[in-house]
């Protein structure tokens, strides 16, 4: 499962709330900067993905006449062209390895801006906001199927797309999240 700007807040809440929950971490000045400081790092890893991914299409599109005579797979095609230029773009694409990179990130920005104090390794730190995103990751989809069953059971039909369906979506993916303590 992809990293999107939109996971970026509850990725960010688990891992405060996980570090708080650590014997061995101090939260020096409040859960709510930690959080902050972890969306930030999270979304600046995302918008680098983003870049990296228009940069690709533009490149398909410019080839676009070459791609369609020689009737080559644009998808294959646009992994090839994203896992050639990602280090360009700091990106990492295997999951494991970008989350333990933003692991390793996380805890620099949150030691540099004096935001936690800990008493073991560092490396176990990062284990906990490495295990945080990737619990998260890994039970978004079963968290999102659970709050599409609730909405399929509202007695009136909520519109996908509309202000009113995507209002109810979040508060039930929010109540959703505190049930399993992600938020």
């Amino acid at each position: 499962m992809k990293l999107s700007l939109a996971h970026a807040p509850y990725i960010a809440n688990k891992i405060g709330i996980d570090l708080a929950n650590a014997p061995f971490v101090e939260i020096k000045r409040g859960l709510e900067p930690v959080i902050e400081k972890a969306r930030e790092v999270i979304e600046k890893d995302i918008k680098n993905e983003r870049a990296l991914e228009e940069r690709v299409n533009e490149l398909l599109e410019e080839k676009e006449d070459e791609i369609e005579f020689m009737r080559a797979d644009v998808r294959q095609l646009f992994w090839m062209i994203k896992k050639k230029l990602a280090p360009e773009y700091g990106v990492i694409l295997n999951n494991e390895e970008r989350y333990s990179d933003l692991s390793h990130k996380i805890l620099n920005e949150l030691w540099e801006e004096d935001l936690i104090d800990y008493s073991v390794n560092e490396n176990q730190v990062r284990g906990v906001i490495f295990k945080a995103i990737e619990e998260y990751m890994k039970s978004f989809e079963q968290i999102e199927d659970a709050v599409l069953e609730k909405i399929s059971h509202y007695k009136r039909k909520l519109i996908p797309g509309t202000e009113e369906y995507d209002l109810i979506f979040e508060r039930l993916y929010e109540e959703e999240l505190r049930k399993r303590g992600m938020m």
